[in-house]
């Protein structure tokens, strides 16, 4: 670990949490603590951001970033150790490093049960449960359909139907076998690969945030990259944390805010990722069940108490939209979405939300035309 590495993880801003820099991440996914505004025919006041305390460092690809209530600086080096459980998790779960046990296993478990850690292995059992919920729609799985995009892509072509069926038979956690009593995972054919992209990050933030708690931290938000938050306890007097939801269209201004209480938020969208081939525009978010990228929806947020189920769920609920997203939002505890169709006329979207309570979302009323109650 170099030197400018351990420094930047004690680094921290003190200030309004730097203003310009929390409503650009707020554009791209509503990960940032938000100062409202009053509000005006008879719209409510949306709650207001203060001052914080931020830490932040580098992984996964992203930053993770622990945002403090002011008056914790005494105990910034304590956070500043959960933090470091990030990189931990990185050097287990990343399919870009050779010896981590996720690439291990990528390599071993087609030719017998491989044993898996405690924690990693619970994962993978979630990851079995959350598949499930939505019917596929969220696979760790889908690896090989990613690759053959990103290939065909830099090819400047679309795939075959040939080559993503040939995908396809490698892909689908059927083909990923859990024993639970010997906290095992075995393949049962070559190709099999685990990929934890889409449930990795809400994971790390869950263990770090768990960590936080023991450690008596009672008033913060820790979240990694511009997708994935988990808030705990109370900021500036309102009941939980502000954050904001970016809008997909105008990726400069927000729909509005979510007051999260003691709760995971992750947003998923293909507003910025996506390339054209013929005119036709091809987003980067796959449907793991056909192989093709989804269209129609233009983004996705869920809260659940977990990170790990809200990043997962995200996707999920992107790819299989209202109806899936319906059901879970039903059938799974404390889970509540907002769906971002692609609006028919005009610049106003209409949210469709589910399962989140009215008091805690406060809406842009000249952006947003809300739909009928869910």
């Amino acid at each position: 670990m170099s030197d400018r590495d351990s420094s930047s993880r004690r680094d921290f801003l003190a200030g309004k949490a730097l203003r310009s820099e929390v409503e650009g991440a707020s554009r791209a996914a509503g990960d940032a603590l938000l100062n409202g505004a009053a509000g005006e025919n008879g719209q409510r006041v949306q709650p207001e951001g203060g001052e914080t305390l931020r830490l932040e460092t580098r992984a996964m690809a992203c930053a993770f970033s622990i945002i403090l209530n002011p008056g914790e600086h005494a105990r910034m080096w304590v956070a500043s150790d959960a933090l470091e459980m990030v990189h931990r998790l990185e050097q287990q779960m990343s399919v870009y490093r050779a010896d981590s046990e996720l690439s291990l296993i990528n390599q071993q478990a087609v030719d017998g049960a491989v044993s898996v850690e405690a924690g990693l292995f619970g994962l993978l059992l979630k990851c079995r449960e959350l598949a499930a919920a939505t019917d596929g729609a969220f696979d760790p799985t889908s690896g090989p359909l990613i690759a053959l995009w990103r290939r065909c892509r830099e090819a400047g072509r679309i795939p075959t139907q040939e080559e993503i069926h040939e995908c396809r038979l490698v892909t689908g956690l059927d083909k990923v076998l859990l024993d639970e009593e010997a906290s095992t995972v075995a393949y049962d054919r070559a190709g099999v690969e685990l990929n934890l992209g889409g449930i990795g990050k809400g994971y790390a933030l869950d263990c770090c945030v768990s960590s936080l708690v023991k450690q008596g931290f009672d008033g913060f938000v820790m979240h990694g990259g511009q997708s994935s938050l988990l808030a705990r306890g109370d900021h500036n007097q309102q009941g939980g944390w502000p954050v904001g939801i970016g809008n997909p269209l105008f990726t400069d201004k927000r729909l509005g805010t979510i007051l999260l209480r003691d709760q995971a938020m992750s947003t998923s969208g293909s507003n910025i990722q996506y390339f054209r081939h013929e005119g036709r525009r091809y987003g980067h978010i796959l449907d793991p069940r056909t192989g093709w990228p989804v269209e129609g929806t233009l983004s996705v947020t869920v809260v659940a108490l977990s990170a790990a189920v809200a990043d997962a769920l995200s996707t999920a609920f992107f790819v299989g939209g209202v109806e899936i997203a319906r059901r879970c939002c039903d059938n799974l505890p404390h889970v509540g979405a907002v769906l971002i169709p692609r609006p028919e006329r005009g610049r106003r979207v209409r949210p469709v939300v589910i399962g989140i309570p009215d008091d805690q979302v406060f809406w842009d009323h000249e952006q947003v035309e809300l739909s009928a109650p869910q």
